[in-house]
Order: structure tokens, then C-alpha cells, then sequence
């Protein structure tokens, strides 16, 4: 069970990025299909507009040192993978990744094969979308088809390779691109994990691996120019078409694009992807689709409490109650929002069927999934699709008093300071103002784990419900009818 401080945005536990790693493994395979190829269209085009701008940038660029140009083409490519990541894609040399959740049996091989044939799919179509756009624009006359020349050049030279250096290559390529997507696994900032795309991605352009997905357009494109081009783009350059008469298909999906593409498979699927799970792999089922926070009550220690509540049994075991409902993965959203409406509950856990915790699903993420698309939400949605995948849990013997500390206030906000205790925010407010006023985003209902086994639910109404005796007991009133008026009385006594 993972063991984080959730007002932490950044975990550099490498069994934590495993566990995220399994989260986004499982993730991949569980869209359903046109989610999947929309995506794969999107990150298509995303690559291919990452080599427009890669093209661009190291175009008439002679006079600069030769590895300098190139740094700054690969600088310019990694915007191809940023978008993916930050603007969502699905691209097929990361998928590759879902090669984890076969190894840990949550997808069957025909699945993750499914999978990586759809996004393949998806992004081919993606790239020629994009192919065809430049060349009505006609991007290969920019610069006086300086531009254009530079294009051929680079597409033939990615069909000079022998088939042992693509396909090496393309190793090397996905290696970087699948370790770039691992790092960001550490982080929730966006700006962070931008800033750790840049120079994985940079180094494989530089240096002239090849990814299979950028080849898909880099490639046509070449052929496109060499097949379309008016005489006078050659007439200006001086140069023969023949010269460029190798850019065919046949050699493009014999010499580059399939070993290309099973370099790729390895260098991801393999080096990075089953690398670390046989790293890191526990031989017990492993929460592949969930991470499970513990939150740090270590800075919670320091309660001060009546010496009657120290006699008290307040931990939670004695306060929790069992799960009055549970969903499945699989299970369509609207069956679960009719069963969380029914039960009158805002969210439930949701367990696989051999009982294991994978996410938490709330009418929240329902409204969030709504505004994201426009209110018109994919009919085929099922919960894991819209579920939390990071959860944050207690123990059956953590104390009450530290959960509604956690739950309420946050000392972050409380005493802002920076990481070298220097007071960030300065203000006349006094303690007691500044904890009232404050905004704190933590949950307010945890599902209780032993063992890696949910074993109940406690909520903030359990949580006041155990520390209601401290605010003194009231004369007992049976007539419900008049309980505000004897409860007023009793106060006005007090």
C-alpha cells in the first residue's frame, strides 16, 4: 500500500511510479474503441505537427555547428510529445506500456495486442490527415523550397538504414520516449512534467533514432514531394527528382516502418515497460488500477486532547462502517450513478470481483465527465473510465482525532513557509481566524484498508459523530416535537 502525504504533488518513490505505471497501463486498454482511435488521430497529428516544427527549425541553418542544429530540432520536436501528454493522445509508442498490465493478468494478450493495433491504426491515420493539409498548403516551397529539400533529405535518409540499424534504432528511440513518460509519473504539476519530456525526446531527434509514429508522416511526406512537386520547385533547387527516387512505399514499410515499429515494441514494451515490473513486480496481486494514499498524519501529532478522551476507544475500527455499496469496473456509469441515487450516497469504492480496491467513484466525477463533453457523455462509458484512480485510505487503528485534524486542516495553508522555512504569506489574522477561514481539498469519506482489503468506510459524519462528547451531553428529549425548543432551553441553562 502506498504510503504518501497527500498535499504532496510529487512522489520520486520509484515502487510509487510502478504503481502509477500499472494505473496507466491498465488505463490504455480500457477506453472503449473510438475513444481509443480519436485519440490515436489526435497524437497522429500531434507528432507530425512536432516534425513540421522540427523541419522548420533546421531548415538554412548551414552555418550552425552541426549537433547544435540539431539540439535545437529536437528541442522544437518534443512540443509533439508534450501535447500528447498534456492534451490527451494516445500514442502508439507508449502504449507499448500496457505490455505491465498483461504481465500482472488484468488484460488478456489479445487485448494488448487489440489495443496496439487500434492506436497504431489511429495515429497512421492522424499523420496523413496532417500530410495532407501541408501539402495543400504547399509548406514545401517555404525558404525557396529550401524547406522541401530538407524534408526529402531526411525521409530518404530514414530509408538508408539496414533493416538491424531501424530496427536498433527504434529501440534506442523508445527507450527514451517510454522513460520521458515514466518520469511523469512522479508529478501531478503539468509544468513539471513538460519540463521532463524536453530532453528525452530532444536527444532521440538529435541523434537520429527512429519512432515509428513520426515516420509515419516524415516519410510520406517525402514521397508526397517527390511524386507531387511542380518542375519548377526542382528547377529552383537545382536538383533532379531522380535523385529521390528511392522515397516509394515499398521501401518505406520494408525498410523503415516495420522494423522501426518492432524496435519500438521492444524498447518500450520490453526495456522500460516489463524491466521495471520485474523489477518491482510483488509476487502478491498487485492494486494495478489504483494507487492507495495513506495520508501522513506525522505532522498530526501533537493533538491535544481531555484527559476523559484519552480513556476513549477513538480509532477508527470502532467508528467505520461496512461499505453499504460497491461497484465494478465494468460496470456502465449510468447503472452506477442510478445505484449511488438510489442508495442516496455522493460516491462508492469500487472492487474488482476478487475483491481488490482499484479506484472510488463519485457523483463528482460524473458532473466533471458531463462539462467535458459538453453534457452529451459517451453512452459506453463504464466506471473505470471516469473513477479515481489515487485513493486515499486509513487504517482500521489510526485515530480518529488524527483523521479530522487531516480532514480539516491543512498546515500547509496554516503555516506557509518555504522548504527552507522562510514565511511565504504574511497576514494579521490570528490562528484560530486563519484555521476557520481556510479552504482545506481533502475527502470527505476514506474507504478503510488492511491488508490491501477494504474493510469499511468512515465518513466526516462517523468522524463527528465520535467526537460529538466533547462538546458535553444534553439532557435526553423524547418529544421530538419540541427538541429545538428543549435543546434552546438547555443552552439558554448552560
Amino acid at each position: 500500500m502506498a504510503i504518501a502525504s497527500s498535499s504532496n504533488n510529487t512522489n520520486f518513490n520509484p515502487k510509487e511510479m510502478m504503481k502509477q505505471a500499472e494505473a496507466y497501463a491498465v488505463g490504455k486498454a480500457s477506453k472503449p474503441t473510438h475513444t481509443t482511435v480519436a485519440l490515436a488521430v489526435t497524437a497522429g497529428v500531434f507528432i507530425g505537427l512536432a516534425f513540421v516544427f522540427y523541419i522548420t527549425v533546421t531548415t538554412g541553418n548551414q552555418a550552425i555547428n552541426w549537433g547544435i542544429n540539431r539540439l535545437f530540432g529536437g528541442l522544437a520536436f518534443s512540443l509533439g510529445l508534450i501535447l500528447v501528454v498534456i492534451c490527451g493522445g494516445e500514442l502508439f509508442t507508449s502504449t507499448v506500456l500496457s505490455s505491465i498490465a498483461r504481465a500482472n493478468r488484468h488484460i488478456s494478450t489479445h487485448k494488448m495486442l487489440s489495443t496496439w493495433g487500434k492506436v497504431y491504426f489511429g495515429n497512421f491515420i492522424g499523420a496523413m490527415l496532417l500530410l495532407l493539409l501541408v501539402t495543400m498548403g504547399s509548406l514545401y516551397q517555404l525558404d525557396g523550397g529550401q524547406w522541401g529539400l530538407n524534408a526529402l533529405n531526411i525521409a530518404q535518409h530514414k530509408l538508408h538504414h539496414q533493416p538491424a540499424e531501424a530496427f536498433a534504432l527504434g529501440v534506442l528511440c523508445n527507450l527514451l520516449v517510454c522513460l520521458a513518460v515514466w518520469m511523469t509519473f512522479c508529478s501531478n504539476n503539468m509544468m513539471t512534467k513538460m519540463a521532463m519530456l524536453v530532453l528525452p525526446v530532444a536527444m532521440f531527434v538529435s541523434t537520429g533514432f527512429e519512432h515509428s509514429v513520426a515516420n509515419m508522416f516524415m516519410v510520406p511526406l517525402g514521397i508526397t514531394i517527390q511524386q507531387l512537386a511542380p518542375a519548377s520547385f526542382w528547377t529552383n533547387l537545382g536538383v533532379a527528382p531522380e535523385h529521390y527516387a528511392d522515397l516509394t512505399v515499398y521501401n518505406f514499410i520494408f525498410a523503415n516502418l516495420i522494423p522501426v515499429t518492432l524496435g519500438n515494441i521492444v524498447g518500450g514494451g520490453v526495456l522500460v515497460g516489463l524491466s521495471y515490473w520485474a523489477i518491482y513486480h510483488s509476487p502478491q496481486p498487485a492494486l494495478a488500477s489504483a494507487t492507495l494514499i495513506r495520508p501522513d498524519f506525522s505532522a498530526h501529532n501533537n493533538l491535544q486532547m481531555d484527559s476523559d478522551m484519552l480513556n476513549d476507544n477513538l480509532l477508527v475500527k470502532d467508528h467505520m462502517h461496512p461499505a453499504p455499496l460497491t461497484l465494478a469496473p465494468g460496470m456502465p456509469v449510468a447503472t452506477a450513478l442510478d445505484l449511488l441515487l438510489r442508495e442516496d450516497l455522493s460516491g462508492a469504492p469500487v472492487l474488482t470481483s476478487d475483491e481488490r480496491l482499484v479506484g472510488f467513484f463519485s457523483l463528482h466525477d460524473a458532473l466533471v465527465d458531463l462539462w467535458c463533453n459538453d453534457y452529451m457523455p459517451d453512452q459506453e462509458s463504464k466506471v473505470q473510465d471516469l473513477m479515481r484512480h489515487e485513493i486515499q485510505t486509513v487504517s482500521p487503528d489510526n485515530s480518529i482525532l488524527e483523521i479530522a485534524e487531516y480532514m480539516s486542516i491543512d498546515k500547509n495553508i496554516l503555516y506557509p513557509v518555504s522548504s527552507s522555512g522562510i514565511a511565504t504569506q504574511l497576514t494579521s489574522l490570528s490562528l484560530n481566524e486563519r484555521a476557520r477561514t481556510m479552504n482545506v481539498s481533502r475527502p470527505h469519506i476514506y474507504p478503510v484498508v488492511e491488508d490491501d482489503q477494504l474493510v469499511g468506510l468512515i465518513t466526516r459524519k462517523e468522524i463527528v459523530q465520535a467526537l460529538r462528547p466533547v462538546y458535553g451531553q444534553l439532557r435526553a428529549v423524547t418529544d421530538h416535537s419540541d427538541a429545538s425548543e428543549e435543546v434552546s432551553a438547555q443552552i439558554e441553562t448552560a
